[in-house]
């Protein structure tokens, strides 16, 4: 039966409701410190924790329990002072060695690096690669974890010490200890979230397909009659609308997240407190098969609630900053990367995606490219610097503003929305740059080029989908909006293209 897509964007209405206050505890003053700063240590046991709280803290004589206090930085771990305490040598010599692969992990993956240069160049034709060789129904596939992605989860799975960020069991363990730490009411407030975020999520998922459908038609070169091809400030407006779309959703995601946050017993917060973010050898494997919904729920109300769970701790135990953070490969998701890189690991439990694929494929691609074809993907780095630069800024000021609920204040939704909108139109921006660039490579490659490339896919056997819903296939017949409004309008016309 074939399926009729409404791209109307919806008027979803959510019902707003003040959070509970969160128990404020005492806030004991910093003690000026005469020579020495706290070490970053101090400040990483502290994240995600309030002033008042106690922690375990990592100091050079051992392991102590410290108090969370307010500094001019952040919350930084004082360690009390109890006589008489001896320190556990074994345990600071084994949690020193976490902490510098911590780091090192951390050094590695950084927003600096994320729009470096080479970063961006090399997804940048990671993504060439996978829109030339691909397929529209390739292209539409994409991890639900791309989208309303303000919560750290992508900072805490690429610096993960025991680097299984990228292994499916990874957001299965976090889960599961986060459903397991849950009461039945709680856990409640997070299925009735994801049922009426799935249909939401459809809704946005479904907003990319035309879009995705236009960019199609101008690598092979199927444009209006008399345009010039596609328009940027229309590709712009068009993405503005759905990030801030995704920006609305991800605002009802922290509400929710706040109203959790704020239920928990002080035996929950020691809990969650013993999970260290960013370390998958701290959290306890727990069968999250006990926790899942029932057999029968709808997969993407199922998927919704395990990103709930998982996002959870990353937001509660993360950081502005770790909300911040993107991937090189955070924007331009509409080529087809995602699913080159991901398909091998659909159905497998336990499967390990190599953090170099995109890097080393992107290189290659760039190798069977001649100096004139290769200079239209050289050049996007430079084009898109500005654009790039400024959706730091925006998602630092996105993720400052959702984290007011997990302090027990009200975020200002209309501010979100309207950086989310700014947000998609960079982001529009940048797309139009790689979708027309990739059409003027494709148009030059030679046929020995073309199976080079397909060679380099390296995806034999596998027959994508007409489309997906992020990574569920949708076989039946599409029909879509017309996408003559993505290109300039036929200049004999003097008007807009229907």
């Amino acid at each position: 039966m074939k399926t009729k897509l409404t791209m109307t964007i919806l008027a979803l209405v959510v019902s707003l409701y003040a959070c509970n206050a969160m128990a404020q505890s005492t806030q004991p003053r910093l003690e000026q410190q005469a020579v020495h700063e706290p070490p970053p240590q101090a400040y990483e046991d502290c994240r995600g924790k309030r002033a008042g709280e106690t922690v375990q803290h990592t100091t050079r004589e051992g392991m102590v329990t410290a108090t969370c206090v307010d500094s001019s930085q952040g919350l930084v771990a004082r360690p009390n002072r109890q006589a008489g305490a001896q320190p556990d040598v074994r345990l600071s010599q084994d949690t020193t060695r976490q902490e510098q692969q911590s780091r090192n992990n951390a050094q590695q993956y950084s927003i600096e690096q994320a729009i470096s240069d080479q970063a961006q160049l090399h997804t940048i034709a990671f993504s060439g690669l996978a829109f030339i060789t691909g397929s529209y129904g390739a292209a539409t596939f994409i991890p639900p974890g791309k989208v309303c992605d303000f919560f750290g989860f992508q900072y805490m799975r690429d610096i993960d010490v025991a680097q299984k960020g990228h292994n499916p069991i990874f957001l299965n363990r976090v889960a599961g200890n986060v459903l397991y730490t849950l009461n039945d009411g709680q856990r409640a407030l997070l299925e009735k979230a994801s049922c009426e975020e799935a249909r939401q999520m459809k809704v946005l998922a479904e907003m990319r397909l035309p879009l995705i459908k236009a960019f199609y038609r101008e690598l092979g070169g199927d444009i209006p009659s008399g345009s010039r091809g596609l328009n940027k400030d229309a590709v712009k407006r068009y993405v503005g609308e759905i990030f801030a779309f995704d920006a609305q959703l991800s605002y009802r995601r922290a509400q929710i997240f706040g109203q959790l946050a704020a239920s928990f017993t002080p035996e929950q917060k020691a809990r969650m407190g013993r999970m260290k973010f960013g370390d998958f050898n701290t959290w306890p494997a727990i069968d999250v098969e006990k926790y899942k919904l029932p057999r029968g729920t709808e997969k993407l109300v199922n998927v919704a609630y395990m990103t709930h769970a998982s996002e959870f701790f990353s937001w509660y135990a993360g950081s502005v900053e770790a909300d911040t953070y993107f991937c090189p490969e955070r924007h331009g998701t509409y080529f087809g990367g995602f699913y080159m890189k991901d398909m091998p690991a659909m159905g497998k439990r336990d499967y390990d995606i190599s953090t170099s694929v995109t890097g080393d494929s992107g290189k290659e691609f760039l190798n069977v490219l001649t100096g004139n074809q290769r200079n239209n993907i050289i050049a996007i780095p430079d084009r898109q610097r500005k654009a790039l630069r400024e959706t730091i800024n925006l998602r630092r000021a996105i993720a400052a503003e959702l984290r007011k609920f997990l302090k027990g204040e009200k975020a200002d939704r209309e501010k979100v929305l309207a950086l989310g909108r700014r947000y998609g139109e960079l982001d529009g921006e940048m797309s139009y740059y790689y979708a027309t660039a990739f059409a003027k490579v494709s148009r030059t490659l030679t046929t020995e080029q073309r199976k080079a490339l397909i060679k380099l896919r390296g995806l034999d056997g596998y027959t994508s989908a007409p489309a997906y819903i992020y990574s569920t296939p949708v076989q039946e017949s599409l029909h879509l909006p017309d996408t003559k409004h993505f290109f300039f309008p036929n200049a004999k016309s003097g008007g807009a293209t229907k």
